[in-house]
């Protein structure tokens, strides 16, 4: 922390005190309207349970997730692949190709030929 030349250790921690007390007083004059009652006219809603709130605010978000990271980690583990941090790297990056190396791939046995890589022109 660094305290600018001729102001005291005091009168700064005064100073951060009073910007954080004006400004959680702020806070509650704004949120003050969000204790209003219901508007004249409109129906009075039920209470929510608290477990229900629970469930919907925290079990289905968790559900959610617990989902998604099967999808993802279970096809991998069918596999057979390991998906531990530091894993050794698959030796087949290549995703859709052959199961073979790269070495054993067809090449280019004519002019016409499109086995061999791509076939880009300039």
């Amino acid at each position: 922390m660094s305290i600018q030349p001729g102001i005291s250790r005091t009168a700064t921690l005064v100073r951060r005190t009073t910007v954080l007390l004006a400004g959680s007083v702020a806070l509650v004059a704004v949120a003050g309207p969000a204790s209003a009652d219901v508007a004249e006219g409109w129906s009075t809603p039920d209470d929510v349970d608290a477990w229900h709130a629970l469930l919907v605010l925290g079990g289905i978000p968790l559900a959610l997730g617990l989902l998604i990271t099967a999808l993802v980690y279970v096809p991998a583990l069918v596999r057979g692949e390991r998906v531990a941090p530091n894993a050794p790297a698959v030796e087949n990056q290549w995703i859709g190709g052959p199961r073979r190396t790269t070495a054993e791939l067809a090449g280019p046995d004519g002019d016409e030929s499109q086995a061999g890589g791509a076939s880009a022109r300039w």
